[in-house]
């Protein structure tokens, strides 16, 4: 039973998952379903979690929408994410960093990673 899972969840991880990690500026391409018609929409924030493995891994990227903080959380693997970009990269040293909620302007931002 366990090899049949194993093997089914196989079949569904995508092959090309853009390298990214907690901190880092992301933009998120995901499909929309509006009735009959599907258009590509963009979510532009920072990560700020990542968790779970293999085909069950999902993400959550907070953006500010007009003053108010907006978070979505994603299947890393699920066909409605069309893609990632990573725009920039930053500087953190924890693996979940729900601190952001709490903070406004220029104190919700992440310090970027200089390589």
């Amino acid at each position: 039973m366990n090899e049949i899972i194993k093997k089914l969840e196989a079949e569904q991880l995508k092959e090309t998952v853009p390298e990214f990690k907690v901190g880092d500026t992301v933009r998120v391409s995901a499909k929309i379903r509006e009735g009959n018609r599907e258009r590509i929409q963009v979510f532009e924030g920072t990560v700020i979690k990542r968790q779970n493995g293999g085909v069950r891994e999902t993400f959550t990227v907070r953006k500010n929408s007009n003053g108010i903080g907006v978070e979505k959380t994603w299947p890393l693997h699920s066909p409605s994410v069309e893609g990632i970009e990573v725009v920039r990269r930053g500087k953190v040293r924890r693996a979940k960093l729900y601190y952001l909620r709490d903070r406004v302007g220029k104190a919700a931002k992440v310090k970027e990673l200089v390589r």
